[in-house]
This record gives C-alpha cells, sequence and structure tokens, in this order.
C-alpha cells in the first residue's frame, strides 16, 4: 500500500539544508542515502521538496513516465536567466517534444563522425601551447577546447572576428559560482548594480549570437550546411527561439564535456598503471585500442558524473518509490548515487577502466546523461569528443604521475568539477604522427 507521507529525510531547516547542497552537494546526498536509504526526502530553501531516487527501478518509473506528468523543463526553470524561456532544457510537454526532435539530427552518429577531424585538430593546436615541466590547470585548456568544437561544429561560426569575441565572452559568462548563479535563477536581479556585469556578458553573447543567426539566414548555401544552427533556421524557428538553442548548446554542450576531461586526466595522472595502458592504447590506435580509450571515458563518467542528479517536476499527485507523492515535490534520480552502489558497481571508489569493457550499461544503471526522453540530446557528440580529445592528448604529450591526493568536487552552477582545476603536469611533448579518426594526418606538436 503507498503511504500518503513523504520519505524519511532530514529534519533540518531548508535554508541550512539549501547552504549544504550549495557548498556540499554530492557529499551531503550521499550521506543522506546512507542514513536513509535508497529514497529520502530534502527540503531545499529555492527549490523546494526533493524526493531523491537510488534504486534504478524507481528511476525506470521516473525516467519512463508521462512527460506531462514528470516535468524535467520545470525542474530546470532556474536556468532560464542564462538558457531563454525557449531552451529545449525548460520547456515541456510538446514543444519540447518537437523541438528536441528538430535538434537531434545533427547530433547522430554519421553526423557526429563527419566532425572527429575538426575536433583532432582543434585539440591539436591546444596542446600544442601546454607548458612542459611546469605544474598547471588542465581544465581552462579542455574548456577552451570543447567551446570551439562547438563554435566552429556545431554553430558553425567561421566569422574570425566573431569567433574571438565568443571565446572571450563565454567562459566569463560561465563562471557561475554561488554569486552569479543568482542572476540566473531570478532574472530581475540583472538589473541591480552587483549583477551589471553579468548582464552584459550575457547581452554581448546574445549580440554575437542574433549576429550569427542574422548572417545564416542570408547565407545563399544554407541548405547545404550540416552544423546545427543551420539545420534550426531550416526548420523555421524565430531568431529569439534560434538564440535560446545555441545558448543552451554553448552552455550544456561544452563546460560538461570539458569538465569530464578534466576529471580524465586528474584520475589518469593518480593511476599510473592505467595511465601507461592508456597511452599505449592512444598511439596504438586500432578496435582494441581505441575500445580501452572508450572505456576509461565511461569509467570518469562513472566515479566523477559531471552532473550529480536530474530532476522531474510532478504536475499531480504520483505514486513513486511506494510513497503517492503529492504534485509540486521534484523527484530527483541520483545519478551521483547510482554509480556509487557497490551492488552493481563492486568497488566503486576505485577507478578501474576494465570493469566498462564489454559491460552490458542498463539506462537506469550508467546515466551520466540522464534518462528517459529528456537524456542529454548531445551524449553521443560528447563521448565521441571526449574520446577523440583524450586519445589526442595522450598521444602528443607524456604526462607525469602524482601521489597527491586526489582533488575534490567543488559545485560550478549545476556541474561538479575539481576543485583545483585538474592541476597536471607535462614531462615532455611527443612529435604525433598517427592518422586521426577520419584518416587525416595532424600537424606534428612541436617540442
Amino acid at each position: 500500500m503507498s503511504s500518503t507521507e513523504l520519505p524519511p529525510g532530514p529534519p533540518l531547516p531548508a535554508a541550512v539544508q539549501g547552504v549544504l547542497m550549495m557548498n556540499f552537494w554530492a557529499q551531503y546526498v550521499s550521506a543522506c542515502r546512507r542514513r536513509y536509504g535508497e529514497v529520502f526526502t530534502l527540503r531545499v530553501a529555492t527549490i523546494g521538496t526533493m524526493v531523491y531516487l537510488a534504486d534504478p527501478a524507481d528511476i525506470k518509473t521516473v525516467f519512463g513516465g508521462n512527460p506531462s506528468v514528470y516535468h524535467a523543463g520545470e525542474a530546470n526553470a532556474m536556468l532560464t536567466g542564462l538558457l531563454g524561456p525557449n531552451s529545449v532544457l525548460v520547456i515541456d510537454g510538446d514543444v519540447h517534444r518537437d523541438r528536441r526532435r528538430l535538434m537531434l539530427a545533427p547530433f547522430g552518429r554519421e553526423a557526429v563522425a563527419r566532425q572527429t577531424a575538426v575536433m583532432a585538430e582543434i585539440a591539436a593546436d591546444n596542446i600544442a601551447g601546454w607548458p612542459v615541466g611546469t605544474e598547471f590547470p588542465v581544465a581552462p585548456r579542455m574548456s577552451a577546447i570543447t567551446l570551439e568544437v562547438i563554435l566552429r561544429t556545431v554553430i558553425g561560426t567561421t566569422d574570425d572576428d566573431r569567433l574571438a569575441r565568443l571565446r572571450a565572452v563565454m567562459p566569463k559568462l560561465l563562471r557561475l559560482g554561488a554569486w552569479n548563479s543568482l542572476p540566473v535563477a531570478v532574472p530581475g536581479l540583472q538589473r541591480l548594480k552587483p549583477w551589471h556585469g553579468f548582464r552584459d556578458r550575457l547581452h554581448e553573447a546574445d549580440r554575437l549570437l542574433y549576429a550569427e543567426i542574422t548572417e545564416r539566414r542570408a547565407d545563399p548555401d544554407l541548405g547545404d550546411r550540416p552544423d546545427a544552427l543551420s539545420m534550426l533556421v531550416r526548420s523555421g524557428m524565430s531568431d529569439a527561439e534560434l538564440r535560446d538553442q545555441l545558448m543552451t548548446l554553448l552552455v550544456a554542450g561544452h563546460d560538461t564535456t570539458a569538465t569530464g576531461l578534466s576529471w580524465a586526466l586528474e584520475l589518469l595522472t593518480r593511476h599510473p598503471a592505467i595511465l601507461e595502458k592508456a597511452t599505449r592504447a592512444a598511439r596504438t590506435g586500432g578496435p582494441e585500442a581505441d575500445g580501452y580509450i572508450d572505456a576509461v571515458c565511461k569509467e570518469v563518467l562513472r566515479i566523477r558524473p559531471v552532473v550529480f542528479d536530474v530532476g522531474r517536476v510532478l504536475t499531480e499527485p504520483t505514486e513513486v518509490a511506494g510513497h503517492l507523492l503529492p504534485a509540486g515535490v521534484m523527484v530527483a534520480p541520483g545519478i551521483g548515487l547510482v554509480h556509487a552502489d557497490a551492488a552493481r558497481y563492486p568497488h566503486p571508489d576505485r577507478f578501474d577502466p576494465g570493469r566498462m569493457l564489454g559491460a552490458a550499461l542498463g539506462p537506469t544503471t550508467y546515466l551520466p546523461f540522464g534518462g528517459g526522453d529528456r537524456r542529454c540530446l548531445g551524449a553521443n557528440f560528447a563521448q565521441v569528443e571526449m574520446a577523440v580529445v583524450l586519445r589526442e592528448v595522450l598521444r602528443r604529450v607524456d604526462l607525469a604521475t602524482t601521489t597527491a591526493p586526489g582533488e575534490r568536487q567543488r559545485i560550478k552552477g549545476v556541474i561538479l568539477v575539481p576543485h583545483r582545476g585538474a592541476r597536471i603536469r607535462v614531462r615532455a611533448m611527443r612529435a604525433a604522427q598517427a592518422p586521426d579518426q577520419a584518416g587525416c594526418p595532424h600537424r606534428n606538436a612541436t617540442k
């Protein structure tokens, strides 16, 4: 029989739980799971009542549920001040279904495969400028690579001046600590002086994106262009709708992949045997070697999920995990909780890419990109990009290992990043001669 009460949870005031979530998101939720089990309730200031789920069977109920009952867009509403009201991340119902369908084509396997040579070239150019013999945070370098990939392959920007301005403004706009998250969640704050800097950066990004849209509409070759923006222009979206989708792709599509790559290097430098094997695979090539690089990427996203959970707001009373939950409650499938479950991943704290080789990964037991009808539409793009860039790094540099403690997870907006920026040290540069996955030779890295 279903209970009419919420699952148990900590009795702390909502404001206190809000502070804990803002500063210790993964640690706090994991502690609650250990204390209360696989379903528990949090009351968090600015978010409301959240019911966390750690049982894949319960998560399957949510992912397979009626989208009109489980509103993911409403759960992401705090991003509207940045992404805009038309973003595929903040809308629900038939509008979301139709918009998502339009945006899937550029992220299909064949479309992404055509972009791997460009991804590799962008990575190679960036890696060539890395310092040798000096420790440095690699996260900003990864962000620069993945932003350039989005700008050139997804948005299709070719104007040099506009590219330079977008490269400059987007990293500043996406520095979403606790302070700059406020005008995103409450857009009205952008009118107040303390947040004028954020507002000005957002206006500059908007100006550049609208200029790109205007130029693309006038392009006589629009019908032949394969990038996402051109496809969306051909679909008949308005300028405002296009702007919101471009901002969504920039925000959701580059910092997340950059963070996954940063965690990959942070972990590899602390596991010499795995680093040696991955480096050998990257430099050897072939199906078996590529399979190991893919396994490294998958294990990184398991042990260090970039996003710790996903949310759905209930629009009506609904039975979930044996509890009749009231409308307005947010149910939160816990990505990090499932990935840390010893029953599904023995020794879950151990970084072990071997566990991913030939593994049958289910959609509710391995879910770094969410699931259901709201699974990240760029998941395939991100997985391919992560493997291509990691392969380029390992082919082109010799990384030093370290015995330093692993970096902690720090909250940046809605993602979990290495708290010191994933600091690494390059022992030496190598001249990479092997062709990339598309068969095109790269320029040699400089010594």
